[in-house]
């Protein structure tokens, strides 16, 4: 279509404000292509609470992955210092051998364990010459898990909150969007596509970015949820590993195993 006839027609118009050229000139302005909208230009045309939304949503987003990528380093690492820690105490004779080999591996999940199991031995040990509660050890190593499994699970109810909230933060927006549209159709007076299109456009952008940060979020949750249960349950294998090598080792001679003589001048029982 020649660019020129729409103003022909509406110089026409102007001239002469007859009925068929009125019909003409907005038949011929409705035939003319709009032209193309980005995405930067929806996001600038968006009004102050779209705004708001985007941005709230901009920040959940932000911190999600500042938290994806600061989880997956320090899972990294924690499972690297546990096979390294793993591979050394089992090549070493007993707990006080163990002892020295920990202070390499830190932070670790299992050295964490071993900690706490081995300074509640130690008390008991250094009192009593031999393990004499074996409840107590056991509570320090279930406190030792716990505490580990706490500082791994450390901002996980912010990927949780995002993946739950941003999707509903998100249609807060797209409603509040379409209503503004036609708000501003029932002031025009009129109602078309090409008039509606551009706000309800507007509109689905705040369900598009709360879905952006809603879906990674939740994929990192359920990610990081995995690995951390994978973490637990070597904890409590470990704490079970040194429970027994420490009733081995100062346990009472009930029948299952007698304290051994070690260099320490723990005296045994016979």
């Amino acid at each position: 279509m020649n660019p020129h006839v729409p103003l022909a027609l509406l110089l026409q118009a102007v001239k002469a404000p007859d009925p068929a050229a009125a019909d003409a000139v907005e038949t011929a302005v409705q035939s003319i292509p709009l032209a193309p909208v980005g995405f930067f230009d929806l996001l600038t045309r968006s009004g102050p609470v779209a705004q708001v939304v985007l941005v709230i949503l901009l920040v959940f987003s932000v911190l999600s992955w500042a938290i994806a990528f600061s989880k997956y380093s320090l899972l990294k690492k924690a499972q690297r210092n546990d096979r390294l820690f793993l591979r050394a105490v089992r090549q070493v004779a007993g707990l006080p051998e163990m002892n020295a080999v920990s202070e390499r591996y830190r932070p670790s999940p299992l050295v964490t364990v071993f900690e706490y199991g081995y300074e509640e031995l130690a008390r008991q040990v250094n009192s009593y010459t031999k393990l004499r509660n074996v409840a107590a050890l056991e509570r320090s190593l279930q406190l030792g898990t716990s505490d580990e499994t706490a500082r791994l699970q450390s901002h996980m109810a912010w990927l949780a909150t995002t993946a739950s909230a941003a999707p509903f933060i998100g249609l807060f927006g797209t409603v509040w969007g379409v209503l503004y549209a036609f708000m501003g159709l029932g002031e025009a007076g009129g109602a078309t596509l090409r008039a509606v299109a551009p706000g309800i456009a507007e509109a689905l952008i705040a369900t598009a970015a709360g879905l952006f940060a809603a879906i990674p979020a939740l994929i990192f949750f359920n990610y990081f949820s995995h690995r951390i249960r994978e973490f637990r349950t070597r904890m409590d294998d470990f704490g079970l590993e040194f429970f027994n090598l420490a009733e081995r080792s100062y346990g009472e001679p009930d029948g299952v195993y007698e304290q051994e003589r070690t260099s320490r001048g723990i005296n045994s029982r016979n």
